[in-house]
């Protein structure tokens, strides 16, 4: 086993552990972490592929941006995980059935489609750049596709802080301008007290009084 075979199996087991880590985990947060750590697995399988733009965009995009909003989101958000899990189990034998289903789709895909890969692969010019002729097309006849993506995205990224900067019951806000209309005759009240007070006799005087009497 050379080089590039050992980290291939090393991204492969860290990225499959942390795949069934994001939907086993209790915790949406972790959850989130663990989603992280499969797209950074998967960006390195992709340099291993030499796909340097996908596994770079896998980065920027997802983890840069899409990945570290979905975890201020949940954060924000205090999502009440028992709620959640109520009828999971209810639902649960569908669920396995749709992925036993989605999974054999997969492997029948792959199991047909890599031998013609490997028969037929083509060939790139040494002196051609994949990331500049990617670039190229894509702004040029995929230009409006394009704008209209970012424009989806924008509105849910505003969504997403519309969201995180609702107003909560069990958070304490106190709104700005009430503060500054506060007037200190309103909140303090001057009580007359005269300025000399006679001190209560000493517990000994009295005592030498009753034995006097």
């Amino acid at each position: 086993m050379d080089f590039t075979t050992g980290f291939f199996y090393l991204f492969a087991a860290v990225l499959l552990f942390a795949a069934f880590r994001v939907v086993t985990s209790r915790n949406a947060v972790h959850a989130v972490l663990y989603l992280m750590l499969a797209f950074s697995q998967a960006a390195a399988l992709w340099l291993l592929l030499k796909a340097e733009f996908l596994g770079i965009t896998l980065v920027l995009v997802y983890l840069g941006a899409v990945m570290v909003l979905f975890l201020f989101v949940v954060m924000m958000l205090d999502i009440n995980i028992d709620a959640m899990r109520r009828g999971f189990w209810s639902h649960f034998p569908l669920a396995a059935v749709i992925g036993a289903v989605v999974a054999g789709e997969l492997i029948a895909v792959m199991w047909a489609g890599f031998p013609s890969i490997a028969t037929n692969a083509p060939v790139v010019a040494a002196d051609v750049s994949n990331t500049r002729e990617l670039g190229k097309l894509l702004y040029s006849a995929y230009l409006y596709p394009i704008q209209v993506a970012g424009f989806i995205l924008l509105v849910a990224m505003l969504a997403a802080i519309a969201l995180t900067l609702r107003q909560r019951k069990d958070s304490k806000f106190i709104h700005a301008g009430d503060q500054v209309q506060v007037r200190a005759s309103d909140r303090l009240v001057v009580v007359p007290m005269a300025a000399v007070k006679q001190a209560p006799a000493a517990p000994a005087a009295a005592a030498e009084e009753g034995k006097t009497a």
